[in-house]
């Protein structure tokens, strides 16, 4: 059946050839986007109900109180299969999605679970299937500080999980906003070691802070992180800006897996407004990166919801890296009525945190819907979880290990 699934994907993604790489633009793994990127399209939508429970799981949102938002009154009879802040393909039709660390705080996400969920896109039904997956937890005792269950499963109040990498031994690397830490957990989502502290720098959340000034905004740790293309290096892209540096640039770093140590290689990622933030990051291949950048803004407010390609070879010599806009998600063509939806497809959502490089021109993307929160698609109604494709006018040059 998986093999199936893997077919269904594939016919479902299927679209018109790949248009011949802009003059200037190499075709092999190392090319480079020169800014002839146009108007991208909306190919595939799948959606999952906002009201999504893990089965037989506990109640959650206790520390929320009891005023309805958006419709939706807490507690919840279950953890809800929420806030995707992380994907990782797996190449049979399914996906690993990372569920966000709970209901936004430290104080209110104590009771919910931090789990990576498996889902299946059915892109002809327009629904997102939940197959199954796995609660974080720290067995072990890796964990050098106090945790807020004796059973040691993880909770949003232990972690802000917010990026994720899925490694060819299936292993998984998680971005963490609270140290900000990485954090190495096992197919069955065992913490293998201890978190990885960031050198320098500390959130206020960070548990190692002990009355010390913290240099980091709050919630503001790796949002995005992507894994080299051969597999050796992460590069983990903060969120918000370190005391000190320019307002509006954001630091991104290399952490070298085989000595599971950050080297000494840096790079500037500044953003087209300081009020902006990232939502994800994914390897395209040695240099080039693509990086979602929002607005934190929502349905009819929402200005800016972009996906950049960035390359840290900084050809321009500005002191940042080089920034090419290849999909305007707030102006994609929908020519086919997909979904549903007008012939000018929005995504409207304050928080868009999943990419995912499907070929060498078409991408994944997902929304965090920061249950219950969020309505930027119909204002006073819950926000689902919505899964869709993106053709770009052009072809990334991608090294084939970035998607294959």
């Amino acid at each position: 059946m998986i093999g199936l699934g893997a077919a269904v994907l594939a016919l479902c993604l299927s679209s018109p050839a790949l248009a011949d790489p802009a003059p200037g633009e190499r075709s092999g793994g190392h090319g480079h986007g020169d800014g002839r990127f146009g108007r991208a399209t909306l190919t595939a939508f799948a959606s999952l109900p906002a009201e999504t429970y893990v089965p037989g799981s506990e109640p959650s949102g206790a520390q929320l109180g009891t005023e309805p938002s958006n419709g939706i009154t807490p507690p919840f009879p279950g953890q809800p299969v929420q806030g995707f802040s992380g994907v990782a393909r797996r190449h049979d039709g399914t996906f690993d999605v990372l569920s966000d660390n709970g209901y936004g705080q430290k104080a209110n996400s104590a009771d919910f679970l931090l789990r990576v969920q498996r889902v299946k896109p059915d892109f002809r039904g327009g629904k997102i299937k939940v197959l199954g997956g796995v609660d974080l937890r720290d067995p072990d005792h890796r964990v050098p500080f106090a945790l807020t269950r004796a059973d040691r499963r993880l909770t949003g109040a232990d972690f802000d999980v917010e990026s994720m990498v899925r490694n060819p031994d299936g292993t998984y690397y998680i971005g963490d906003e609270f140290g900000p830490f990485l954090l190495h957990f096992s197919a069955s989502g065992k913490l293998l070691r201890a978190p990885v502290a960031l050198p320098g720098v500390q959130a206020p959340e960070n548990p190692h802070l002990d009355g010390g000034t913290p240099n980091l905004g709050s919630s503001k740790g790796f949002e995005g992180m992507a894994r080299a293309v051969d597999g050796r290096a992460l590069y983990p892209l903060l969120e918000g800006t370190v005391t000190g540096d320019p307002a509006g640039t954001l630091r991104m770093y290399e952490f070298d897996l085989r000595r599971r140590a950050y080297t000494d290689r840096r790079w500037v990622y500044r953003l087209e407004a300081p009020a902006n933030a990232i939502g994800d990051m994914i390897s395209v291949d040695r240099d080039r990166f693509l990086v979602i950048e929002r607005d934190n803004n929502q349905g009819d407010a929402a200005a800016f919801k972009k996906v950049f390609l960035i390359d840290v070879r900084d050809r321009d010599r500005d002191g940042a890296v080089d920034k090419t806009q290849v999909a305007d998600l707030l102006d994609l063509a929908n020519p086919r009525r997909v979904g549903g939806f007008g012939t000018t497809f929005r995504f409207p959502f304050q928080t868009i945190e999943d990419v995912v490089i499907l070929d060498d021109s078409t991408l994944g993307l997902l929304n965090d819907n920061n249950f219950p929160f969020s309505s930027g698609r119909t204002p006073g109604k819950a926000d689902d979880n919505e899964f869709i494709t993106v053709r770009l006018t052009g072809r990334l040059g991608a090294d084939p290990r970035a998607y294959r």
